[in-house]
């Protein structure tokens, strides 16, 4: 496999270990607020795991080695959870934390890799359409939030 399907799958981990953490917490919160995360990240993961699929796929991966590589990341995010709910028992100072963390990762990776290949690859029209539905994205986010 080529150096790109290892980093691919390390960064993967990574992605999913905080999604765990994410999942974890939310369902500190409730049922409902649990549920509803569960959703949020089953339906970003879904095409990002398809994306991954092939990234390993041209790595040099068989389909089959591909399928088990992405099972063993998602593992990661069994431990994120568990050790989001295990830090549950250990103060609000751990609960207060996890959340902001998670969601800083991901607002990190939106500016460092999301919008520099919209600047790029676009002109001006295209790029203020791209950065009108990334703030779409952030305002349904806040309205989950509050409701």
């Amino acid at each position: 496999m080529a150096a790109s399907g290892y980093l691919n799958l390390a960064a993967d981990a990574a992605h999913n270990f905080t999604d765990g953490l994410a999942l974890g917490a939310a369902f500190w919160g409730g049922p409902a607020r649990g549920t509803l995360t569960a959703l949020s990240v089953l339906l970003h993961e879904l095409p990002h795991e398809l994306g991954d699929m092939a990234l390993l796929l041209r790595a040099g991966c068989s389909k089959g080695q591909a399928m088990l590589l992405q099972l063993l990341t998602a593992l990661a995010a069994l431990a994120g959870a568990a050790c989001s709910l295990l830090a549950e028992g250990s103060g609000t100072g751990a609960i207060s934390g996890i959340l902001p963390f998670t969601a800083g990762g991901f607002i990190y990776l939106g500016t460092v890799s999301v919008l520099p290949e919209i600047l790029r690859d676009s002109g001006p029209g295209q790029a203020l359409l791209q950065l009108l539905a990334l703030l779409a994205g952030v305002a349904m986010m806040l309205l989950i939030a509050y409701y």
